[in-house]
């Protein structure tokens, strides 16, 4: 936790309301998101009990499952979310033109890559533990077969691959394919209770937009009664599980032993009823936390990261409709290296990006001395530099800043006004006392036009108020690394060539 995160729990707690951490909304948010909230029997693995799921606000759809513990009872469950959940993704996967699944590998030079869809299905859960509900659903469906004796409805193995898809994503940082609101409203305010209590649903909403005439920790207080709000799931609350749960699933085996059919309808509706009443209020405060995040202008860097998303989701589209195998359980060594060097590309190029759209972001890094602000205080425009074969301009600027800058000479900085400039530490004068202002002079190498006169509005004028990090997205080239063919002994050797078996859907919800 930064210092400046730790300040604004301070503040919240004096206030009595979450305060804001950034100034700008971080994440792209989708016209129409599919948001899911799903609840699970406890002590399984993955035994569905039911969800609200829907890209409408007024019309959730419920789904039931009235044995969890029945195996066909929870595939054919999963088919009813494969419908609602495939017929959303697949109103965005009818504009992909059919193309090469995976561009980057193309061997042609000078190919056109394919246009990325005009827009990408987004899928938003309020927790979390909601994100690993889908992660494992996913995994124990995407290999199941469609024929034989445990054969599943021809939906169920999509909706896996889909889900993994979809949970895959999320550990590429910068992705918003699938959201946990939870965490997004984390990430942009701060309560004043604890990290852990924030993934409750009801009391981080409670503290950034408390009912009328409650504070922030009565609000709080009142998402923690289960009754009144329960809990954001996927796990339900052990007292409404023995109290009203269990008794009816009981009542469902016995309709179903006697085969008293009336009496079994009646148990499935008072069924579907309580399943209601557990998770409408999270469906509730799962659109009031997207309102609250859609009250917060989009930063700048957010649709170029989503842009990226939807050249993800057409490579997937393409590669599934070419007949493309299913994940597979375990990468191989060369994939995997892939795979970890651009989760960490993709880390340090958010965050630069993340600081250099929100002021309160960077000025996190300015106090941890990786950042200064001042004000410009003396400026030679004209300066060229003359050692090499023609004159490059190469103007100086001197800011005053109260700042305390750590910096070493030679240090390479740019502001988040001129991304594109480049500036190099040249001197320091600290301050004459202790927190004195101290003169910082930078020669400015970059970002002015290839003419020997820099172009207007290229260099910051006399007054001019300025941030300086030294924080770039001038990240180095991606690694190379070996064919797959090529992986060396240390590492397992060439791997075998990937066949789905039977053996694949063996997960913890067999």
């Amino acid at each position: 936790m930064s210092q400046l995160t730790s300040l604004a729990r301070l503040l919240a707690v004096e206030t009595g309301r979450a305060q804001p951490t950034k100034t700008v909304r971080h994440v792209h948010l989708s016209d129409r998101p599919l948001v899911l909230v799903a609840a699970q029997l406890a002590g399984e693995a993955c035994a569905p009990l039911g969800a609200l799921i829907g890209d409408d606000r007024a019309r959730p759809r419920l789904l039931v499952v009235y044995e969890p513990r029945d195996r066909t009872q929870r595939f054919a469950w999963a088919a009813a979310v494969a419908e609602t959940v495939l017929g959303y993704i697949d109103g965005y996967a009818k504009e992909v033109p059919d193309q090469d699944p995976d561009p980057e590998a193309r061997p042609e030079t000078g190919t056109p890559k394919p246009e990325p869809a005009a827009d990408a299905p987004q899928l938003l859960v309020p927790n979390p533990q909601t994100a690993g509900f889908l992660r494992l659903l996913g995994r124990s469906t995407r290999f199941r077969s469609t024929t034989g004796e445990y054969a599943v409805p021809e939906a169920v193995p999509l909706l896996g691959r889909w889900l993994t898809y979809y949970s895959e994503r999320t550990e590429v940082t910068p992705s918003a394919l699938l959201l946990q609101l939870t965490a997004v409203l984390a990430d942009h305010w701060a309560s004043g209770q604890s990290a852990t209590e924030d993934v409750l649903l009801g009391a981080l909403v409670g503290w950034i937009d408390p009912p009328p005439g409650l504070t922030g920790p009565q609000a709080a207080r009142v998402a923690e009664d289960p009754v009144r709000c329960p809990p954001a799931g996927p796990v339900t609350d052990p007292g409404w599980d023995n109290d009203v749960l269990e008794p009816m699933i009981a009542a469902v085996r016995a309709a179903t032993a006697s085969g008293d059919a009336a009496a079994l309808a009646r148990v499935q509706t008072a069924m579907d009823g309580a399943l209601w009443s557990q998770l409408r209020p999270t469906w509730d405060l799962t659109w009031q936390g997207i309102d609250l995040l859609r009250e917060l202008p989009e930063a700048a860097h957010v649709a170029a990261r989503w842009l990226d998303d939807r050249k993800s989701f057409t490579s997937t589209v393409a590669w599934i409709r070419q007949g493309g195998a299913p994940q597979p359980r375990r990468d191989g060594a060369v994939s995997a290296a892939r795979r970890l060097a651009r989760l960490e590309r993709e880390q340090q190029r958010l965050a630069v990006e993340r600081a250099f759209d929100d002021p309160l972001v960077l000025a996190e890094y300015r106090l941890t001395g990786e950042a200064f602000a001042g004000r410009v205080t003396w400026r030679a425009p004209d300066r060229l530099d003359q050692s090499g074969s023609r004159a490059v301009p190469r103007p100086l600027i001197t800011l005053a800043t109260e700042d305390e800058v750590i910096m070493d000479e030679g240090t390479v900085l740019k502001s988040p006004v001129r991304p594109r400039q480049k500036a190099v530490l040249t001197e320091i004068l600290p301050p004459e006392s202790p927190g004195g202002t101290t003169f910082v002079t930078l020669e400015l190498t970059s970002g002015m036009g290839r003419g020997r006169t820099p172009q207007p509005g290229s260099i910051p004028a006399f007054g001019e108020e300025l941030t300086y990090t030294s924080l770039s997205d001038d990240f180095q080239p991606p690694a190379k690394f070996p064919a797959r063919e090529d992986t060396p002994w240390t590492h397992g050797g060439p791997p075998q060539e990937y066949v789905p078996t039977d053996d694949d859907a063996r997960e913890d919800w067999s």
